[in-house]
């Protein structure tokens, strides 16, 4: 077919435009026929623009050896019938001006143009911010409205600057690649146009292998400028000579009274400085589907177009009716009057960033598909608040949540985690947590579903006989497993009392063994000049939760001095189709002060080999059911609860001490630790509880985990954590704020989430 080529950088240029020849010469190689016309020098950012009353005039280049800057300008075009060297034509113009040129007056004799290519632009066109003001996309746009197929196409790469552009935007292998996918790109779409299609935006990222990597279909990413200028104040440096002279005499004659000499605005310079981590923001913020999540993702992405302003999501029907010039008169019409934007009574900003590319998304469709579409206004930094009074949702990692305003602002700000939750979050607090409420509460659950514990703590293993002192059950137990066989001892399981994901954890039944776990650790901790300095700082933000454990199965510094120590639940609940062990990971949802909501659907993780007694092997794979651990086995590692070949009557027994559980080990940090566990009428939390069922069906109570690892879920399994933020976000959020009752109960159904406490603690909830 014969392609016109149109860009926004110019001819080629290993500064400006190192791309265009490139697909040239692989277009031309696939049997194109090509004609080019381009801008004379760069014409970024200028969109759809044409010079009005400029003469444009054309000079004629011919490319030279491709990657080098060895092409030539000439202002008069070579002979006719001359073809022993390529020409291309330059314009003084525009993008949008070097389409109409290329179709309406030049080229004739070589046949009807059947599509316009704007680009490969030097860097990414997606997004809405970046979309509007492209030249590339501008070129195309022309194209469109002069009714020929066009195609706007931008190689991504990915250094925000280009001073420090990555070796992959220059390596001419990867952009060969790129070329040649481009090509296979333009041609499929060519042949399978999109009916309603007006023009393609493709943007491909120059990264190794971008042949084999996915191509998305995606829509355009709706996103904005933050606050603030895309210009900066400069000098005034480049003044004329007429300007500085005038400038020297009215210092020097000092004419006239102060007040005449003051000018009514400060004379400044600007230069374009546009703020691109805005773009950047936005796109983590946002879920998958996008042009800019395809690019981050280094997958291409295919934004089907049309040429025109679609209309926005508001009235535009019926007729406008204006107040009369008699009932609003100007003194009285302030701008708060004139905005542009009517904001609903119940509005509020939303900053979602969990850190978490599993949950993000989820959250985020959960707004979307809860709320009205103008009931709330995604941000990307709590400084884009018109006030602090402003209501405001904040859904991110506990370092990052706004605590200081939360507590000053408790009406108006709802975050997504308590200030403390040491009680239940760290294992050697839960185990006196539950010791000091059975201890008043002889008769709670918590007396026969959480196992008891000893806690002690050690720094060095020849510090261990000093360590169990007052460990007297642990104590007792070694002395009355002293000379019996393994199979016939009582075993004991310790965990580091503030590791997560499954570290540290091993299985004794002597003192012998337990001094050899130690010896072991001590053996392979690493060196550090710093331990002291690291366990403080770990310390410190052990309070953000689960999923943020280090590398590796030795246990750093801060966990070297917490322990506890359990009895070994054995034997644990097997399903009928399943060998192996399972824990039962469930999600509970605390808000406000206090109420608990257990949801109900629960999954099962597996371990990955079959269930063996403790005494059988060293191996623990058997015993620990952290999915992070595990290696590819025969057994799913993650299942629904429900659906587990289990008796009915089994599982409903199950959840039952689930349920109660659960409320009463909340209700006793909440009355009965209450420095190491601290509400906020205003905040709410999603914790994941584990728990362990034994033979005989007692649902023991494991830990509790803080910001929990959603991703252990899988792809499969997926809805239940996309139901469990539906039903969080519509409790909690819509109550808070006032917002998505007409809704229902959403897509899942707020029944799943099950109350099974409301804790009176005096505060308003």
């Amino acid at each position: 077919m014969h392609i016109l080529i149109v860009n926004d950088d110019g001819p080629p240029s290993t500064q400006s435009s190192p791309y265009v020849h490139s697909l040239v010469q692989s277009l031309q190689e696939s049997g194109h026929l090509v004609s080019v016309v381009l801008p004379h020098t760069q014409r970024s950012w200028i969109g759809k623009a044409h010079m009005i009353g400029q003469t444009v005039k054309p000079t004629y280049f011919r490319p030279g050896t491709l990657h080098q800057d060895d092409g030539t300008t000439h202002s008069r075009p070579l002979p006719a019938g001359s073809k022993e060297q390529e020409e291309w034509v330059l314009v003084d113009g525009t993008p949008a001006s070097c389409v109409q040129i290329g179709l309406y007056h030049y080229f004739h004799d070589r046949g009807p143009i059947d599509l316009v290519v704007s680009g490969p632009n030097y860097g990414r066109n997606s997004t809405a911010v970046f979309s509007l003001s492209s030249g590339t996309l501008g070129g195309a746009l022309e194209a469109a409205v002069c009714k020929r197929r066009a195609i706007a196409l931008s190689y991504a790469f990915f250094s925000k600057e280009r001073p420090g552009l990555p070796d992959s935007a220059r390596d001419p292998e990867i952009i060969a690649a790129a070329s040649k996918l481009s090509v296979r790109l333009i041609e499929h779409l060519y042949k399978g146009w999109g009916e309603d299609v007006d023009l393609y935006s493709i943007n491909v990222p120059l990264v190794a292998g971008v042949d084999s990597r996915k191509v998305m279909w995606t829509n355009m990413l709706q996103n904005y400028w933050g606050e603030g200028s895309c210009f900066k104040e400069v000098e005034d440096d480049e003044g004329t000579a007429d300007e500085e002279e005038q400038m020297i005499r009215e210092r020097e004659e000092g004419s006239g009274t102060p007040e005449e000499n003051v000018t009514r605005h400060t004379h400044k310079h600007f230069k374009w400085a546009p703020r691109f981590t805005d773009v950047y923001k936005s796109v983590e913020q946002a879920g998958p589907g996008n042009d800019g999540w395809a690019v981050k993702e280094h997958y291409t992405s295919v934004t089907p177009l049309k040429a025109n302003f679609m209309h926005a999501a508001a009235q535009t029907e019926g007729e406008l009716k204006l107040p009369s010039s008699q009932s609003t008169s100007t003194s009285t019409l302030g701008m708060e009057n004139l905005s542009l934007t009517t904001r609903p009574a119940n509005h509020f900003y939303a900053l979602i960033n969990y850190e978490d590319e599993y949950v993000q998304p989820l959250i985020l469709s959960t707004l979307k598909s809860r709320f009205p579409e103008d009931s709330y206004t995604l941000i990307s930094n709590i400084e884009d608040l018109p006030s602090p009074t402003t209501p405001f949702l904040q859904i991110s990692s506990y370092e990052t949540l706004p605590f200081t305003q939360a507590m000053s602002y408790p009406t108006s700000t709802l975050i997504n985690a308590y200030v403390i939750r040491k009680a239940l979050i760290r294992k050697h607090y839960l185990s006196t947590t539950a010791y000091n409420w059975i201890a008043k509460h002889p008769g709670s659950i918590l007396k026969t579903n959480i196992k008891p514990a000893c806690d002690f703590e050690l720094d060095y293993a020849e510090f261990l006989d000093e360590a169990l002192v007052e460990a007297w059950e642990l104590q007792e137990s070694f002395t009355k497993n002293e000379g019996k066989e393994p199979a016939e001892r009582e075993w004991w399981i310790l965990k580091p009392g503030m590791s997560d994901r499954g570290q540290g954890i091993r299985l004794f039944s002597t003192e012998a063994e337990l001094q050899g776990i130690f010896e072991e650790w001590e053996a392979e901790r690493p060196d550090s000049d710093d331990d002291e300095e690291q366990e403080e700082e770990e310390e410190e933000t052990r309070e953000d939760g689960e999923g943020k454990g280090k590398g590796g199965d030795y246990i750093v510094t801060s966990h070297l001095r917490h322990f506890i120590a359990q009895p070994y639940i054995h034997p644990p609940l097997l399903a009928a189709s399943s060998a192996a062990k399972f824990h039962i990971r469930t999600y509970v949802l605390a808000s406000g002060s206090l109420s608990i909501h257990v949801y109900k659907p629960m999954l099962a993780l597996f371990a990955s080999t079959p269930y063996t007694a403790p005494w059988t092997s060293s191996d623990l794979s058997a015993h620990l059911t952290n999915t992070c651990l595990q290696s590819p086995s025969a057994y799913p590692p993650v299942k629904a609860f429900w659906s587990l070949d289990l008796q009915q009557e089994i599982k409903d027994n199950v959840w039952s001490q689930i349920c109660e559980t659960t409320g009463e080990v909340f209700e006793a940090a909440a009355k009965g630790m209450m420095v190491h566990f601290q509400t906020l009428p205003n905040a709410f939390e999603v914790f994941g509880v584990d728990f362990l069922v034994d033979e005989r069906g007692t649902a023991w109570l494991l830990e509790i985990n803080a910001f929990p690892d959603f991703r252990q879920t899988g792809d499969e399994l997926r809805g239940v954590v996309a139901g469990l933020w539906d039903c969080v976000v519509g409790r909690v959020v819509g109550e808070f704020f006032g917002v998505g009752e007409e809704n229902g109960v959403g897509e899942h159904g707020d029944g799943d989430l099950v109350c099974v406490r409301k804790v009176e603690l005096g505060r308003k909830s």
